[in-house]
């Protein structure tokens, strides 16, 4: 799968993508090749078996997308001779494939379940003439991708809003040269405690059937478990009913892996939960499968620091249809399911962990028999000790801001408090909602579009199946059509800002110093009128705005923030204060203490890396991270708004 990536005046260049020695893509190129045809693609309704199938792809469309697939990316900066002006860098890069290639890439996709067979969700194989729709794991990458390289993603909008996205994705971090997880007692600590949730996930008995949001709701808390009943066996000497609680069976163990972690398949994910096994988490409950029966056994390998260190050197697990698990003491004490999270117990495993390194080589094993198994080659090193850090969650900072307000003044405290809010999807939902109801909504919605805008400016991106037959070195190529396109609407963009919230007598008007006012209208009334001749009369049309460069863009730009520094000020001297002491703020804090919201869209649950180049000899340490989907975080909050009695949503 070769990709092109060009400059102008740089000739050509052509690289095969990496793959690992399983034979799959790097994680990154996966990820980022099937967010680049996701963004070429129009998601329509398709028929197949008598149904239809709304924002889906079918086969064809895929593989014809993949045989010329341009991704092109600009990048705004100030000229390094000339500071005032403003450059911009095209950077497009070409992917191209065979039809069978484009298959087997499409492959690669359904085993890291980022799309999957609309008529037959259970299906693993990508086949021809088939129906293809995004799992909510690919729409969190989507969403990340998008929002990473700004690009315009209105046709894609009626996907994000009309099914259920992923709103926390675990991903573990890898090793450069191969691609292989990077396992630390960490590492395995982070992904467990996120596959057994913070209390035992077991599926609600409710007779009301749940749709489809809330059923991935449901599985997004943990991996779903039951209690198992062993028969009495007196021929062994067992002669009474033992239940096992908390278990699971396997394969809901590996479709789990898959679905909320970056593990790229079955196979990867057996790997994982072989490692839950060696480090002593869940043990074998029974596999009663029968003895014609085919079985895959991962077995991994690794130091044992001995003692009595729960850690054994090897942990095998079954990918049966009939094997089950269940979560042992050991399993349960890391994940602090008894709800006490000591901050410094030397017993807490969330403190001076072992950190040991497996390397995970040759770790799949196939075969026939009952009995086949396959033994991972494995170099395991002991580092230092290390420790995942705590996340201070956001109604801890929320708590810490009232009482900075008691040492530092109410300035400073409302100003981080307003921070908090805007970073905070959850809060800014609820602080709209306010604003809305004290007639001064227009404050937040210029201060984002305006953050939005910048984004934009900043780096640009499109992706298009391009046109056969128009040459690299042509001007016209669709990549660079594309960017001077998305540069049309960034001007757009910018005068239907100050038509909404700054023209006179405009639908959201802001209420602003008349000094910033008067900045902002005297350029403008310069600028158009050097370009058109007209007298400025406060309103900009569409025919007026298409001579903008960048560099005059950049100046709208910095005029724009100077408005937003006042916003901002009046939003934290006025309108927080107030807004701190509703009951929705309120019961907002307690409720994202216990869901444990994210302030941030991406968090490190153990140590994060070191910036590279600080010491190029040092080994590769291994860590977990989460990513949060904002659209979902805003979807989840306004459904629990709506259930609240007395929320803005629910009356």
């Amino acid at each position: 799968m070769p990709a092109a990536d060009q400059q102008e005046m740089v000739p050509s260049t052509s690289h095969m993508m990496k793959t690992t020695k399983r034979g799959r893509p790097f994680l990154k190129d996966t990820l980022d090749l099937f967010a680049t045809l996701i963004v070429s693609l129009q998601l329509t309704t398709h028929k197949q078996y008598f149904r239809t199938f709304p924002n889906s792809f079918s086969t064809d469309e895929a593989a014809q997308n993949l045989a010329s697939l341009k991704f092109s990316q600009s990048n705004r900066g100030p000229d390094p001779r000339d500071k005032t002006r403003i450059v911009t860098t095209t950077t497009t890069t070409t992917f191209s494939m065979t039809r069978d290639m484009a298959k087997a890439m499409c492959q690669h996709f359904m085993d890291a379940r980022l799309i999957e067979n609309a008529a037959d969700p259970q299906s693993n194989l990508f086949k021809d003439r088939g129906t293809y729709v995004l799992t909510p794991k690919g729409l969190h990458v989507l969403e990340r991708f998008i929002t990473k390289n700004g690009i315009n993603s209105d046709h894609l909008q009626p996907v994000f809003v009309s099914q259920p996205i992923c709103i926390k994705l675990l991903h573990l971090e890898r090793r450069s040269v191969d691609d292989e997880i990077i396992v630390t007692q960490s590492v395995i600590t982070a992904l467990f405690r996120r596959f057994v949730g913070r209390q035992p996930n077991y599926p609600s008995s409710s007779s009301t059937p749940l749709d489809t949001f809330q059923e991935y709701h449901e599985r997004s808390k943990g991996v779903p478990l039951m209690d198992v009943q062993e028969r009495a066996q007196p021929l062994l000497g067992k002669t009474a009913v033992t239940t096992h609680k908390y278990s699971f069976a396997a394969v809901t163990a590996l479709e789990w892996l898959c679905d909320f972690t970056s593990v790229v398949g079955r196979e990867e994910g057996a790997e994982m939960a072989a490692q839950f096994v060696r480090f002593g988490l869940i043990t074998l409950v029974s596999d009663k499968r029968k003895n014609n029966d085919s079985a895959i056994i991962f077995t991994v390998r690794g130091s044992a620091p001995g003692g009595n260190s729960p850690v054994s050197q090897h942990g095998e697990f079954r990918c049966t249809a009939k094997a089950i698990y269940r979560i042992t003491d050991e399993g349960k004490r890391v994940a602090q399911w008894d709800g006490n999270r000591p901050r410094d117990s030397p017993q807490s495993s969330s403190v001076n962990l072992h950190a040991e390194r497996s390397s995970l080589e040759n770790s799949t094993a196939e075969g026939s028999a009952p009995s086949t198994s396959g033994d991972a080659a494995t170099n395991a090193a002991v580092s230092k000790d290390a420790k995942i850090h705590r996340r201070i969650s956001m109604a801890e900072k929320l708590n810490a801001s009232y009482e900075a307000a008691e040492r530092k003044g109410t300035k400073e405290s409302n100003t981080d408090r307003l921070n908090s809010i805007l970073e905070e999807a959850h809060l800014r939902s609820l602080f709209r909602e306010f604003l809305k109801s004290n007639f001064c909504e227009e404050n937040l919605s210029f201060w984002l579009d305006v953050e939005d805008f910048k984004r934009k400016f900043n780096i640009t991106s499109s992706a298009i199946a391009s046109t056969p037959g128009v040459r690299p070195g042509n001007k016209a190529t669709p990549g660079q059509a594309a960017m001077e396109r998305h540069h049309e609407s960034l001007i757009q963009t910018a005068f239907q800002i100050y038509n909404k919230y700054l023209a006179p007598s405009s639908q959201c008007e802001l209420n602003i110093d008349h000094g910033l006012r008067y900045d902002l209208a005297g350029y403008l009334n310069d600028v158009m009128t050097g370009m058109t001749g007209k007298v400025f009369e406060g309103q900009v049309d569409a025919g007026q705005a298409s001579s903008f460069n960048a560099t005059q863009l950049q100046m709208m730009i910095r005029l724009y923030e100077r408005i937003q520094t006042h916003v901002f000020r009046l939003m934290a001297t006025d309108s927080v204060p107030k807004f701190i002491k509703t009951p929705q703020f309120l019961d907002a804090r307690s409720y994202m203490g216990d869901a444990d919201s994210m302030d941030s869209d991406v968090f490190f649950l153990t140590k994060p890396p070191a910036p590279p180049g600080l010491n190029p000899s040092a080994e590769e340490s291994g860590g977990a991270y989460m990513t949060i989907s904002q659209q979902a975080k805003e979807r989840e909050h306004r459904q629990h708004n709506k259930d609240t009695p007395g929320s803005p949503e629910a009356s």
